[in-house]
């Protein structure tokens, strides 16, 4: 029987011939700001709270934000006192948000559904979304609060749980309004949280204030707690860390830029350092708030409670 002859030697041990060229090298593996640049490139933002500019000149529009931004609440409440908290002082604010749209027909396109976000996306405009709504500008009156939904807000504060509280919350969760908890103390964060059968927004989270107790409440919620990103993202980057151990990755979103100059870059790249994968940062950017959104337009499509009186 013959005799087994050795392996032939590896591909890798056999030298090159003479003048041919050695293979090159593979190219250096992308750094963390590398990785967030192309990350927010395909995964665009989508921002939990923007402040409608004072003016509407169609010089000064669009208004400046951060190029990462590919989604924005248009905030439609207002400080106590504002005549803007009032029910005429928000129709005034949703008809200056519509017009900002219609002046920016290249860079904003309404949206009042998660199907018109992504659409608005993959044409290369930023989705407006109209909301939060202010809880004074309801005046207690369920037929404001579906009127109001009727005008295309997709997003009501509420600050305090009050008599009209519970019943406003069912009636947000059949038309299909999200409960926007920004600014709200532990009890009616817990009183909210019992009620809806939707996930919460905190469209300006500070999750510095909240225990570890109402955090974990909003991540068995589905809840979305949306940070403030400024120029110094290792403070935001805390405040997200935090919220990712309490509530989970899936709690995580952002609300809006201090310096949208910088943009969001530096915060996903401290991120990256800190361990986040990109399945989380990619839900931090819009995965998460878009995922409790259309939440909430299943429930209100699957819902048959009555309404709530007026």
């Amino acid at each position: 029987m013959a005799e087994l002859v050795d392996d032939p030697p590896a591909l890798s041990t056999v030298p090159s011939a003479a003048g041919e060229p050695a293979p090159p090298d593979p190219p250096p593996p992308l750094d963390e700001t590398s990785r967030a640049r192309a990350l927010l490139a395909a995964q665009p933002v989508v921002e939990g709270r923007t402040e409608l500019p004072g003016s509407l000149d169609p010089e000064d529009l669009p208004p400046v934000r951060a190029a990462e931004a590919g989604a924005q609440f248009w905030a439609l409440d207002a400080g106590p006192g504002e005549e803007s908290a009032s029910v005429v002082g928000t129709l005034r604010r949703i008809d200056a948000v519509r017009a900002l749209v219609a002046g920016c027909p290249e860079d904003l396109r309404l949206a009042q559904t998660t199907s018109e976000m992504a659409h608005a996306r993959n044409c290369g405009r930023v989705a407006a979304l109209l909301g939060p709504v202010g809880w004074t500008a309801l005046d207690a009156s369920a037929a404001t609060l579906r009127a109001y939904h009727a005008l295309g807000v997709r997003a009501v504060n509420l600050p305090l749980f009050d008599g009209f509280a519970r019943g406003a919350v069912r009636e947000m969760n059949r038309i299909g309004l999200a409960v926007d908890l920004s600014g709200a103390d532990e009890d009616t964060v817990r009183r909210a949280l019992e009620t809806t059968r939707a996930p919460a927004l905190l469209t300006r989270a500070a999750p510095e204030d909240l225990s570890d107790d109402v955090l974990g409440l909003l991540g068995g919620n589905g809840a979305v707690c949306m940070v403030t990103v400024t120029d110094d993202p290792a403070a935001a980057a805390d405040l997200l860390d935090r919220v990712r151990e309490r509530a989970g990755a899936h709690a995580a979103g952002i609300s809006r830029t201090t310096a949208p100059a910088v943009g969001y870059v530096p915060l996903f790249a401290e991120l990256l350092r800190r361990g986040w994968s990109a399945q989380d940062l990619v839900g931090l950017a819009h995965g998460n708030v878009t995922r409790a959104l259309r939440q909430t337009e299943f429930l209100a499509r699957t819902n048959r409670i009555r309404p709530v009186a007026a």
